[in-house]
């Protein structure tokens, strides 16, 4: 071939190189010019506008071949640098990323066309390459650096491990009897047999398969097992509970209740009752049930309303139990409609032979079912008492003719009970509709989403702690009070009672008298705009002494993308919405709501290392664009009464005043990405001496998930929604599974850092369950893995994790 042969070839590639980049670009200049108006319209940024005219010039240049096109590009790329780290006033790289990489691409193409321009010189040209390489270099280094973490938070803290902690002892025992490990909840295991040093050899030990129904599964696995000696009791989504060896994971009994309902398909535990240890029985009880069968008892809830009990070495049914072995507990609750507007969520907790049952309301209308909190004798299933909100005097059942109050505030979570002070602590949510409060009574305003003390003898009130005031952004307390003694300001220990909350605020109270024990400040909040009829407090309670997680206030350069297109969409969706910040008011324009109803933190609760005083709790962070729908609007749309949004284009009924419904989506680009920036879950370290946060990083990856909602396969950690909750261990590890990825995760307590993890064949969003076995001295980690909520991928597994036999000292 000759030589101008080749020079021809050259110039037709080149050329078709430039009519490709010239569309590339004048793509991007339309996209920025339509988006870019948009948002200036709104108040917004110029940038996008500006950029978008730039780009649309340099297209027509470098199509007309003037060098003043390449110019153009550099001085748009310095510009867009200079803007990028103004807004952004850190090196964040998650933020910087939608910024830079898309204008990188576009200056390090029309660096590499300068051979278009005859009036380049050539040592020109070849500085024009080198550059462009070394921003193309950058974006491959971007790329990499997305499978590292970003937005660690890491403020080491002096602490001192009190050692006799790290042993079996009054106050923690040996048993996992209950849901969060021990009857003040710390979910504490004291065992050191597995270590950050040897838990890389840590290996499946055994794996149970439950049976649950796989095909059109209802429900989520947030089973969290109990253990008892030598034998693990789990519970399904729909109640079927089994014994389980512990060393082998072979079942010694299995029962189904036959249990259906149409919604919130959940078990997260069962309770666990021996008559042998109770001291609150009178000599006569303790003759007549320390004998024959059911001495030891299983206690569970079931999905359509029932409450059993169980032979614990047998599974049998308790026959002297209620009605053949079990309780109705729709009974005189109002319009339940078969468990569909009414079931038990909340883990029975036993105060001696009592045990304290809540349940979900559906929350949609007025006239829905009470919220009644319930006490039962776990040995004959009498009512002990009642705690309704709307009767007070009256802690027993109403009338034959009567019911409970209706729609009174409800407890859908799990309550402590407090055997020295003889209470109870209940975190409450709502009475309904969620969404608007206009005509609540004074029971929903003193008692909605607060904790309330109540005489775990008479049922009596004595006396309540609200975290929300008029809550109509369901912000309901999802998770279970911790009991743990803490340090006030004038460092006098204090008998304290810990409660997490959607909102991102923790609030440590004085378990005797419901008083603060760390700072919460009375703030203003926005009243107006508001929904019609509605009547806002003025002011919200912000627990500002401890951190506040997750809850940073949202602004338009905040907003993100994993590109400058769904980052311009996520602003203008952000400027077109209504937020004034926390407790921004519901209304008929669409809003946000951030932390939003799916939390901050929820349900999963925390863990507290007894032997630091250091609390680990995880977060989610997914901002929802709302709106009230009256009840003439309500007409055009598909209508939807699932519990847990993700109905996206419907509407949830919420009927109260001029309203029919709320309309509820997730702020996101159409990508199917949140529009905050990452992380969107992280595990965060607080130590409770000083109360500050010692560490915060990001939880899971986006190895299951990506944009379209099409799994990217790419492990990137950035942090995702978590649920479920953590556990601590004496060897300073932090187990946790709750992310969307199929991971159980060990992190070092210290320090954050992931140190094992493995794979599981679905997510898993219980807490981790660890124990030591009295039988083989070996310490085992075992979690429930059933799947994600809205994932196709589910499962019926609980898996058992151990080291190897050599590697424990017998």
């Amino acid at each position: 071939m000759t030589n101008n042969a080749v020079s021809n070839k050259k110039t037709v590639y080149l050329n078709v190189f430039r009519l490709l980049f010239v569309l590339l670009t004048l793509i991007i200049a339309v996209a920025l010019i339509f988006g870019g108006i948009k948002l200036l319209s709104l108040g917004g940024s110029s940038y996008y506008l500006i950029a978008g005219v730039a780009y649309l010039a340099i297209a027509a240049l470098y199509l007309l071949r003037n060098k003043i096109g390449l110019w153009l590009s550099i001085i748009t790329y310095i510009a867009t640098v200079i803007w990028a780290f103004y807004e952004v006033q850190a090196f964040d790289y998650w933020q910087l990323l939608p910024r830079l990489v898309i204008p990188t691409i576009i200056v390090v193409l029309s660096l590499w066309l300068n051979p278009i321009f005859k009036t380049v010189t050539v040592q020109a040209g070849r500085l024009a390459n080198y550059v462009g390489i070394a921003g193309f270099l950058g974006c491959v280094a971007a790329l990499i650096a997305a499978f590292f973490p970003h937005g660690k938070i890491y403020n080491p803290v002096d602490i001192s491990p009190d050692q006799t902690k790290a042993t079996v002892n009054p106050a923690n025992p040996e048993n996992w009897d209950h849901f969060g490990r021990n009857a003040t909840g710390t979910r504490f295991a004291p065992y050191d047999q597995i270590t950050p040093e040897n838990i890389n050899q840590l290996k499946v030990a055994w794996t149970y398969r439950t049976g649950r129904s796989l095909e059109g599964a209802a429900g989520v696995d947030e089973n969290t097992p109990l253990q008892i000696g030598d034998t693990l009791y789990s519970c399904t989504p729909q109640n079927i509970i089994t014994a389980i060896d512990g060393d082998t994971g072979q079942a010694k009994w299995k029962f189904d209740p036959k249990s259906r309902t149409a919604e919130h398909v959940t078990c997260r535990a069962v309770a666990y009752y021996d008559v042998n240890k109770d001291t609150t029985l009178s000599a006569a009880d303790k003759a007549k049930y320390a004998t024959g069968q059911c001495q030891q008892r299983i206690v569970v809830s079931t999905v359509d309303s029932r409450l059993f009990a169980l032979d614990a070495k047998s599974g049998e049914l308790c026959a002297g139990f209620g009605n053949n072995g079990f309780v109705d507990l729709d009974h005189q609750m109002g319009p339940t409609e078969k468990s569909k507007r009414y079931h038990p969520t909340s883990v029975p907790v036993l105060m001696g032979h009592n045990a304290v049952i809540g349940g979900w309301v559906r929350d949609i209308m007025h006239g829905e079912p009470s919220g009644v909190v319930r006490a039962y004798n776990v040995l004959d299933g009498s009512l002990a008492w009642a705690w309704d909100v709307g009767d007070p005097e009256n802690t027993g059942a109403p009338a034959a003719d009567k019911t409970f109050t209706l729609e009174t505030p409800n407890m859908w979570t799990i309550p402590t009970y407090d055997k020295d002070l003889n209470l109870i602590y209940l975190p409450t949510g709502n009475g309904p509709p969620d969404y608007w409060g206009g005509d609540r009574g004074p029971a929903k305003e003193k008692f909605g989403s607060a904790v309330v003390a109540v005489d775990a003898s008479t049922g009596k009130t004595k006396w309540s702690y609200q975290t929300v005031h008029h809550d109509v952004w369901d912000y309901d307390l999802p998770s279970q009070p911790v009991l743990y003694d803490v340090t006030n300001d004038q460092g006098e220990k204090v008998p304290a009672l810990i409660q997490t909350t959607k909102t991102g605020n923790i609030f440590v109270l004085d378990r005797r008298t419901g008083q603060p024990v760390t700072k919460v400040e009375e703030r203003p909040v926005a009243t107006s705009p508001h929904a019609v009829g509605e009547k806002l407090s003025p002011t919200q309670p912000f627990s500002v002494g401890m951190p506040i997680i997750g809850a940073e206030t949202l602004t338009e350069k905040s907003m993100w993308g994993v590109s400058t297109f769904d980052q311009l969409y996520c602003r203008i969706k952000f400027k077109d919405s209504i937020y004034q910040g926390a407790f921004t008011p519901p209304t008929e324009k669409p809003y946000i709501e951030w932390p939003s109803l799916l939390g901050g933190m929820n349900w999963g609760g925390i863990t507290i290392d007894e032997r630091t005083n250091v609390m680990y709790v995880n977060d989610m962070r997914m901002p929802l664009r709302m709106s009230l729908v009256t009840q003439e609007e309500a007409k055009n749309f598909k209508v939807s009464t699932d519990e847990v949004p993700g109905f996206m284009g419907t509407i949830r009924p919420q009927i109260g005043g001029i309203y029919g419904g709320v309309r509820i989506d997730i702020l996101q680009s159409p990508l199917g990405i949140p529009c905050n920036n990452p992380p969107f879950g992280t595990m965060s370290a607080i130590d409770l001496n000083s109360k500050k946060l010692i560490w915060q990083v990001p939880m899971g990856t986006a190895k299951e998930l990506g944009p379209f909602g099409i799994k990217s396969h790419l492990p990137m950690p950035i942090g995702m929604p978590t649920l479920g909750g953590p556990t601590s261990t004496a060897s300073g590890l932090i187990f946790f599974a709750g992310t969307q990825d199929y991971y159980l995760r060990a992190l070092d307590a210290k320090t954050g850092k992931e140190i094992w993890k493995a794979p599981l064949p679905v997510a898993a969003v219980a807490a981790p369950l660890i124990y030591q076995s009295p039988k083989t001295g070996k310490q085992y980690v075992v979690i429930s893995a059933g799947g994600a909520s809205h994932s196709k991928d589910v499962g019926d597994y609980i898996i058992a994790y151990a080291l190897p036999d050599n590697l424990i000292k017998k």
